[in-house]
């Protein structure tokens, strides 16, 4: 037994000694005490005793009858350490990082710095999408530059000693370098190079836009007056201007020509139209463009609108001369065309177009002298603002038309009984026309105009210019009243006296007459003031205007004479009082 229990020390000894060479006990094989020990000797053939149910997870189950034991599993295994600096390798991840995709820490595996990067990549296409003409705001360009920089420095830090896997195998590190170049030049560079074109049809889209607006200006001003519509024309040539020099290269600025030639069509609708007057300002502004747009942009319409604009003064002020209201204007079209275009044909046409003007107002004169007359006079306005030089003889012509018409205006209003229009016109053509021929015969009919609106008779008859020549029946007129006496009378011959006042006369009260002790003029002869008349026989209409005194009113009081051959006459003027 001794020599037994030896045996198994020894054993024992050597399975120590077993574990002593370098055998590692199983984490799931127990050792402690009680524990049964493999016999000594070559191992027998033996039924294994059953062995309990293995516990959770596989864990070898408690030995009966003891507490159980919880046994820690092993830690994990160290990350390798730090390897030996690399610079090649941080400068690729720095590279890769300015590339805007974060594909220097995708290198790295660095999952979190590469999100941000494509957060931040992300946020600038959202701010740069669609591309705007103004580009993106300069704050957001600069700040996205410092964030490259930035992560490109973080990425060079962590790839000086990071660990790459992707990076293991020696042709890999070889073509990260220059794949980083290759991606930094097409990313940022391709992505600026492709924003940059997307601009620039974001410009041209703009410019197209700014044209289509110009040329939607221009349709809707088509149709009305070029004055009402001036300031908008100017707009729409401000902006062909601008399109076809600041932006020549431009696809709006190439359609310029183009426009302008429909613009040139547009603003000379009144002249295609034959509308002489609506033309002038239109046509005016058109002959102007070339000092307002480039002559290249305006190509064969500089000079084209000179002729039109020479026809339409032309036409413009010869068929509104004599019209109310144009005189000026007229006159302003005629004059502009002498100036401006003196050897145009149009030009050689003013003087002899208004004299058939003139020739057809003056026979006018014999069928509606007063409308003719009115029309004259703005004709003559007319004619007086042209060179004197070339229009005197036509001025003249004109006043002689005028003085004509004047007489058969007057004289037309006389027969047409309107005594007062009548009266008024031949009072101004005898003051007008002092030495005319027909000056006698126009007082005559204002005499016998303002006899006519007391004494409707008085106007049966026009007229001639016979005054009295000292032969004929004499009329002795007496004033025997207060205030000077003006005695108007027409018939055979017309003419008007004037009776001084009487100092010494008063009125008589009408209740009294007739008495032979109030007989009017029946005191000393030579206490009346007289006048004598020497009157062909025939009948007479008369009007007695007595002045106004100090005591007494002014007065007109009408009468009607029959002389006779072989008598005198004589005729008291007096005045009644109604007490």
């Amino acid at each position: 037994m001794a020599g037994e229990d030896q045996d198994r020390s020894n054993d024992a000894h050597d399975a120590h000694d077993a574990h002593g060479a370098g055998r590692q006990p199983s984490p799931w094989e127990w050792t402690g005490p009680g524990a049964q020990q493999p016999p000594s000797g070559p191992p027998q053939s033996q039924p294994l005793p059953p062995q309990p149910a293995p516990g959770p997870y596989g864990q070898p189950p408690e030995p009966p009858g003891r507490p159980p034991v919880t046994v820690a599993a092993p830690p994990p295994p160290p990350g390798p350490p730090p390897g030996p600096p690399n610079p090649a390798q941080a400068l690729a991840v720095a590279l890769l990082n300015l590339s805007c995709l974060g594909l220097g820490y995708v290198l790295l595996k660095h999952w979190k710095s590469a999100a941000l990067c494509w957060a931040a990549t992300a946020a600038l296409l959202v701010v740069a999408l669609p591309a705007d003409p103004d580009g993106v705001p300069p704050g957001v360009l600069v700040g996205y530059g410092v964030f490259l920089l930035v992560v490109a420095a973080d990425g060079a830090r962590r790839g000086l000693r990071g660990h790459a896997p992707a990076l293991q195998a020696p042709g890999r590190r070889k073509l990260v370098l220059p794949l980083a170049l290759v991606l930094l030049l097409l990313v940022p560079a391709g992505g600026t190079l492709a924003y940059g074109a997307a601009r620039d049809e974001a410009v041209e889209q703009q410019l197209l836009d700014r044209l289509a607006a110009a040329d939607a200006q221009v349709k809707q001003s088509e149709g009305q007056s070029f004055t009402s519509v001036e300031a908008t024309y100017r707009k729409v040539l401000a902006t062909y201007q601008d399109l076809g020099t600041r932006h020549a290269g431009s696809r709006a600025g190439k359609l310029v020509p183009d426009r302008l030639a429909a613009y040139y069509t547009s603003v000379s609708a009144p002249y295609a139209k034959k509308d002489y007057c609506a033309a002038v300002p239109a046509l005016e502004h058109l002959r102007a463009l070339p000092g307002t747009v480039d002559r290249k942009l305006l190509g064969n319409l500089v000079g084209k609108a000179d002729e039109p604009l020479a026809e339409s003064w032309f036409e413009c002020g010869t068929r509104t001369i004599g019209s109310a209201g144009q005189e000026t204007a007229s006159g302003g079209h005629l004059n502009d065309l002498i100036a401006t275009f003196p050897q145009s044909p149009f030009t050689q046409r003013i003087e002899p177009t208004l004299r058939e003007g003139l020739r057809t107002r003056d026979k006018a004169v014999r069928t509606a002298p007063c409308d003719a007359i009115a029309e004259l006079r703005r004709f003559d306005t007319t004619v007086a603002l042209l060179p004197s030089a070339t229009y005197a003889d036509l001025g003249e012509d004109t006043r002689r038309a005028i003085q004509r018409g004047d007489f058969a205006c007057g004289l037309d209003y006389f027969k047409k009984k309107e005594f007062a229009e009548a009266l008024s016109a031949m009072n101004d053509y005898a003051k007008a026309y002092p030495s005319s021929p027909q000056t006698a015969q126009a007082r005559n009919i204002a005499i016998a105009a303002e006899i006519a609106e007391e004494t409707p008779a008085a106007g049966d008859k026009v007229p001639s210019a016979a005054t009295s020549d000292g032969s004929g029946m004499v009329m002795v007129v007496s004033n025997d009243g207060p205030g000077e006496v003006e005695l108007l009378y027409t018939g055979p011959v017309t003419g008007r006296i004037t009776i001084p006042a009487c100092g010494t006369c008063t009125s008589y009260p009408t209740l009294l007459l007739p008495s032979p002790k109030l007989k009017p003029c029946s005191g000393p002869s030579s206490k009346y003031p007289k006048r004598t008349l020497t009157l062909p026989p025939g009948n007479y209409q008369m009007l007695q205007k007595r002045a106004a005194t100090g005591s007494s009113a002014g007065m007109k009081k009408p009468s009607n004479t029959k002389i006779e051959s072989g008598y005198s006459y004589t005729n008291c003027l007096y005045v009644t009082s109604g007490f």
